[in-house]
């Protein structure tokens, strides 16, 4: 599967995306610029990873959802190509509109850096159909704005429609449903704020993030 990183002003992520998907493809990614506005062709996986585009000038992710290549991430999407946006990549998931909902600041208004328990709310996606029903993962966490937020009426349908596809074993951040990751209504966008990018290596401390790599890039 050809795929592509996408980097921005800010971005601090995109090597360890770039790292954890040609551990699992064996092939490099594109790294593409956020003014470019068109992906490599023949591009099938797009990942837009974390880090502070513009500094989280205004707020997280507003100012990269502007960016020139976010027209064709849009366009991309709706062809039902699979997407991940983590951490930094999830606000902008949000602030474009791919996923509903909205990044808050942490409950404690404090940046949290650490490893945290997350569980498999949902294998029966594209991004997890090789972690095991309700699996315990530890994943990093590095953020300041991770406390998903939305309406009422959105939790309910994202609930019912099983798009929460990971939650906080204990929440360090206020989420909302101790939501921590979730996809679109067609499955094939995700967005999380743990980074499975940083897990996907014993010698770097686990391995819990590669099955989601695996999983969606067909590795064994």
């Amino acid at each position: 599967m050809k795929s592509a990183v996408i980097v921005f002003p800010g971005s601090n992520c995109d090597r360890d995306a770039h790292d954890a998907i040609q551990g699992v493809t064996g092939t490099a990614p594109a790294m593409v610029w956020h003014q470019e506005t068109a992906l490599p062709e023949g591009t099938q996986f797009v990942m837009i990873p974390g880090g502070f585009s513009y500094g989280d000038y205004l707020r997280c992710g507003a100012m990269a959802s502007h960016s020139a290549i976010m027209p064709a991430i849009i366009a991309h999407a709706a062809t039902g190509a699979p997407i991940l946006g983590v951490c930094n990549g999830f606000q902008i998931l949000t602030e474009c509109g791919l996923l509903p909902g909205a990044l808050m600041r942490n409950a404690q208004l404090k940046f949290i850096c650490e490893e945290t328990p997350i569980t498999v709310a949902n294998t029966n996606t594209r991004f997890t159909s090789r972690y095991t029903p309700n699996a315990k993962l530890m994943i990093p966490i590095a953020h300041h704005d991770g406390n998903y937020f939305a309406d009422t009426e959105t939790l309910i349908r994202i609930e019912n429609e099983g798009q929460v596809v990971f939650r906080y074993g204990a929440n360090p951040n206020g989420s909302a449903n101790d939501i921590a990751g979730l996809v679109n209504e067609q499955g094939n966008v995700l967005g999380m704020m743990p980074h499975p990018e940083r897990a996907v290596d014993a010698k770097h401390g686990g391995t819990d993030g590669l099955a989601l790599f695996e999983s969606l890039l067909g590795s064994a």
